[in-house]
């Protein structure tokens, strides 16, 4: 992991966050912590289907892929 990307990726979220509660726009996130912690079990999932390599293609089963 890229110590400073996520770093980097931090400060720009925050910035982001800020700047949008300065100027009254809605937060473009869940703005309480169940949904953030959705959202990090979302991608906590994605990545354990990855990692043990058990997704399936479903646009293939479907007949759909190209």
């Amino acid at each position: 992991m890229n110590v400073t990307l996520t770093l980097f990726a931090l400060l720009t979220g925050f910035l982001t966050g800020a700047l949008f509660t300065f100027l009254g726009i809605p937060m473009p996130a869940p703005p309480k912590l169940p949904g953030v912690v959705g959202i990090v079990g979302i991608y906590i999932g994605y990545r354990a289907v990855e990692y043990f390599d058990v997704g399936v293609d479903l646009l293939s089963m479907l007949g759909l892929a190209g």
